[in-house]
């Protein structure tokens, strides 16, 4: 069995999908159920005999431990964070006590249960963690894309927390000896993200009415990843990533903000037509630029193509097709996440543009 955390959320949901698809192996997934934490993502698989939940919190080490002495793992893949960039700077504590304080309380019960285990159980277990490309900072226009070996200069209270992290993570591997692997993704995009990201709140908004609220000039990059290719990565990673090593993960898709809005609306203009026949270019509405808003990320993924053989399937204009029509063909799962404390986040984050918006 492996453990998966924050396997309710975005993209441990798709992971689960993707591991039950393609393995026979069982999990169990830990999750605090937080605001962006659905299980409806996990709906289709609840009847699947391989597949358990545990409503936990990772920062509940008694909890954690419990579950890992009843289950006895071979591997645990962290992916539960906070990970929305405008809510760490509106509330930086949650990200605090999440990424940072829940994970160190995750590898302390992980540490101790490793630590018990026979000898060869010890090696083939694997502690997997999940983060991001933001730990890296911000590129100028003709800088290098990120590396494995970038330093870290995280310019937002997320992806600080994030960077902390990780060198908890590299600390807990030289120290204790604890097997760890960590990847750091691109942006990701797909099936089951939480509207309040780029693609599924454009969707959502355009296809409701509502304005289109793009950040300054709309020319901030970002390496957009499909989450399924992501998906794939991470499992490569368990299954032949070298102990302690570092795996960046990117879809090689450098996108300026404000060309993705504009092929998102050019996709529902036809998949979707709105009833006066315009486009749904006409929605869009510039908003002052969040604090600190970083310019551009790249990923150079060629470690993990060199060594591990991964190289993503699909490319931005193939995921994002996908993903739109997910987004269509799921209208129910969009309004049941949509709830009222969504759109009060919504207004407070975007101001004017959003109290037309809710």
């Amino acid at each position: 069995m492996i453990f998966l955390t924050g396997a309710a959320g975005f993209i441990g949901a798709n992971f689960v999908h993707h591991w039950l698809g393609t393995q026979t192996e069982p999990v169990l997934v830990l999750d605090a159920l937080t605001y962006a934490g659905n299980l409806e993502s996990l709906a289709s698989v609840q009847g699947d005999a391989r597949y358990a939940f545990a409503h936990v919190d990772i920062g509940d080490r008694p909890a954690v431990a419990a579950l890992l002495a009843a289950h006895r793992p071979r591997a645990i893949l962290h992916f539960a964070a906070e990970s929305h960039v405008d809510r760490s700077i509106h509330g930086p504590g949650d990200f605090i006590r999440t990424n940072v304080q829940g994970t160190f309380e995750l590898l302390e019960a992980t540490r101790a249960y490793w630590a018990a285990l026979p000898a060869g159980d010890q090696a083939a277990f694997r502690f997997l963690h999940v983060s991001t490309d933001e730990v890296y900072g911000s590129l100028g226009t003709e800088d290098p894309a990120f590396t494995e070996t970038t330093p870290y200069a995280p310019n937002s209270p997320y992806s600080a927390s994030k960077a902390a992290s990780d060198h908890l993570v590299r600390a807990w591997h030289h120290t204790y000896g604890l097997p760890v692997l960590t990847t750091n993704c691109s942006n990701n995009y797909g099936p089951y993200q939480f509207p309040e990201k780029l693609i599924p709140l454009m969707i959502h908004n355009a296809l409701a009415g509502k304005p289109l609220p793009v950040y300054g000039d709309g020319q901030n990059v970002r390496d957009w990843l499909y989450v399924e290719d992501h998906c794939r990565a991470i499992a490569r990673v368990l299954d032949a990533g070298a102990l302690g090593e570092t795996y960046n993960v990117g879809g090689h898709n450098e996108v300026k903000n404000l060309d993705v809005v504009h092929t998102l609306c050019d996709l529902l203009d036809r998949l979707r037509p709105r009833t006066d026949g315009q486009s749904y270019r006409r929605q869009i509405a510039f908003v002052a630029d969040r604090p600190g808003h970083d310019r551009r990320y790249a990923i150079d993924a060629d470690k993990i193509a060199r060594e591990l053989g991964w190289t993503p399937q699909e490319t931005f204009t193939t995921g994002l097709a996908r993903t739109v029509q997910w987004y269509l063909d799921h209208a129910e799962w969009v309004e049941h996440v949509t709830s009222g404390a969504y759109r009060q986040w919504v207004g407070q984050q975007y101001g004017a543009v959003a109290a037309v918006q809710a």
